[in-house]
Formats: C-alpha cells, structure tokens, sequence
C-alpha cells in the first residue's frame, strides 16, 4: 500500500509499505543485478549505506544459478541474506539488449543465453513463475522495450502487446500467489508504460494500464538513447495520467540530475548502473561534481573523497590511497569507490525527502545542481 504523505509541487513524499517492510520515497534501488552489486558490496554493506531496496534481474538469475534453485534454497531474501525489499525486473530490457539473439512472436519471446548460448523462450507467464520463484517483493510486469527511435507503427503495435502481455501477468501472478507452495504470496506487481518518444502513444497507454489497478507504476523505454530533453518531455507528459496514489518508477535512470529532474516531475521510485559501475572506474560522484581517482592531482591528496561524507571509504581512507589501490589494480579500491557512490545516491534521495518534507524541494534541487556543476 502506498501512502502519499505530501506534496511540493509535482514532487511526491511516500511510504510504501510491503510484506518485506516499509519503503520511503523517493527511492534509489541498488543495482544487483544477478543478486550482488559488483564491486564485492556485501549485504552486510547495503545496510550501512542506507539501501532500502536491492534490484536483482529475472533473466540473469534464471540463467544463472536458476530460479529453480533460487525457490529450493528458500528465495533471493534468504539466497542474498537481505531482510529488505528486492523489486525484480522482468526480463524485458535484455531481451531489447539483445537485438541480434531474439524473435519477438504474440506469446512471448525465443532467444539464446548469452551465457551458452542455449535457447530460452520468456512470455508473461515465464516471467511471472520465475520472478514468483525469486519470491521478490515486486514482480515488474514482462514487456518489450522497443527502440527509442523506432517509427509510430511499430511502436503502437508493440505498445498493444506489451498490454495484452501485462493482462497476462496480472492474471498469472493471482494464480501463483494462490499456490501452497509459493514463497512470497503477498508479491506486488507494476506495470509498464511504453510508447518510445511518442506523447499520444504514451499517454494512451497510462490511460489503459491505470485502469488496472495494479500495485504500481513503471515508465520504461527511456534512458536507451534519446536526449534529457525528450526523457524529461515524455516523463511530463505520462505522469499525471498515471495513479497519483501509487507508486512511479522511472526504470534505468540516472544521474543525480537526472533524479532530480524527474523527482521534481512526480517519479517515486529509480534505479540505474551509474553509481557502482562508474565507481568500479575510479569515477566519484560528489557534491561539487564527478571526480575520476585515476588523475594525477590526487597523488598527494590526503583528503576524503568528500568532506563530511559518512561512507565507509570517506571515514577512513584518502584520495591518495584509493588512488593508489585502483592504480594497483587492487579489488579494495573498486569496493571503496563503490560503496561512496551508492553512499552518495542513498544520502541524496534521504535529502530529497527531507526537501520535500519541509516545502523546500526546488531550493534544494537549485543549489544541488549548482553545486554538482561546479567541479572540482
């Protein structure tokens, strides 16, 4: 159940409240995609840096170790040791990613494991009995994420599948949640709006998957290669035509500004890369912009990556050192980096919160991005 506990302007203040606990929004999900952040970021971690939910992937899990081993071992809560909530993608984005490996048909997906190359097949209900036997938290529903520049015929078409794709998950998880022997019974499901750069297509949608009342609300098909421009047109556009009184995930986003401007337009709910994948390259997000550890003027530098700032790395380590270890090409470097950045994308969401909470949200984006743009 969510829980809309204020506004400032288009801005939502939320408490999603779910079997695995109470979730406070806006939220930043970090990124496990096959049930661990790369980076050797432990669980144990996660708590330390202020993670409210872990996102893992259905397609990668059920490749590898499988969901079927996943259920046997008693669900990804128990497999990861994370007593929070996971929210798991579909599958449908990597079947996007991978153009060249699969076939599109009416009752779901034929592609090849990137891993062995075997063939899989994913529809809704493959999607909804995997995520189901990863007893996440939230299931997000299966869909196409068509190409951004992809033309408006293609587009709608894939748009009225992904619908009639999402009809069957809805139906298919009813079904599971009833079964003895499922996991987590009280598992939610999101939709997913789609219509690539289109405003008519998109708003058409929301209007359609709106009325299905469902747990929440996802916008995909963005951050795939169109500019901020159209990302933050089409998230103006959607969100009003989407339940206010649940949640809305923008999937795969982004920057901090990028969450700033899409909290600022009504998003509760993100997850993206950037953070652990920029950090595993010595790239560092701060509040006076991205420093890359890997530069020679850090050599000497025995400051903190950032001053005041209560991640591990900052508490006890220097520029210098962790610049020395990523030189060295030692793993603790990478780790280190890592957990500052998530760190910093927690600490940022929990500020946003506080912004909204005290009418402040647009003053404190403001001098956020201010400060972010400044540099070092």
């Amino acid at each position: 159940m969510y829980q809309l506990i204020k506004k400032d302007g288009s801005a939502k203040r939320g408490r999603f409240h779910t079997v695995h606990g109470v979730i406070e929004t806006p939220v930043f999900m970090n990124v496990g995609t096959a049930a661990a952040i790369k980076g050797a970021v432990s669980t144990d971690d996660l708590q330390n840096i202020k993670t409210q939910v872990e996102l893992s992937n259905t397609y990668h899990l059920h490749v590898r170790p499988g969901d079927e081993i996943v259920k046997k071992i008693g669900g990804l809560h128990k497999f990861m040791t994370w007593d929070k909530p996971i929210l798991t993608d579909s599958g449908g984005f990597q079947v996007f990613s991978l153009a060249g490996l699969r076939k599109i048909k009416e009752e779901g997906v034929y592609f090849h494991s990137h891993i062995d190359g075997r063939k899989i097949f994913m529809g809704p209900e493959e999607s909804m009995q995997i995520q189901s036997n990863l007893a996440s938290t939230i299931a997000m529903a299966f869909d196409e994420c068509p190409s951004s520049v992809a033309g408006t015929e293609y587009i709608q078409a894939s748009v009225d599948r992904t619908t009639r794709w999402l009809e069957r998950c809805k139906k298919e998880m009813a079904r599971l949640n009833e079964l003895p022997d499922t996991i987590n019974k009280q598992q939610m499901l999101f939709g997913i709006n789609q219509g690539a750069i289109y405003e008519n297509i998109r708003i058409e949608h929301a209007k359609r998957i709106s009325d299905m009342d469902l747990d929440g609300y996802a916008i995909g098909g963005l951050a795939v290669g169109e500019s901020h421009e159209d990302m933050y047109r089409i998230i103006e556009a959607v969100v009003p035509y989407l339940p206010e009184e649940k949640p809305t995930y923008l999937m795969g986003v982004g920057t901090p500004a990028n969450i700033l401007e899409a909290v600022e337009r009504g998003v509760d709910f993100f997850d993206c890369v950037y953070p652990s994948r920029n950090g595993r390259h010595g790239h560092v997000y701060t509040n006076h912009g991205k420093m890359n550890l890997f530069n020679a003027k850090f050599e000497l530098d025995d400051r903190p990556i950032e001053e005041g700032c209560g991640c591990p790395a900052c508490k006890s380590y220097s520029r210098a050192y962790i610049r020395h270890l990523l030189k060295a090409k030692e793993m603790l470097g990478m780790r280190l980096c890592v957990l500052h950045n998530l760190y910093f994308y927690n600490n940022m969401m929990e500020e946003i919160r506080h912004a909204i909470d005290d009418g402040c949200f647009a003053e404190y984006k403001n001098k956020k991005l201010e400060g972010m743009a400044r540099g070092e």
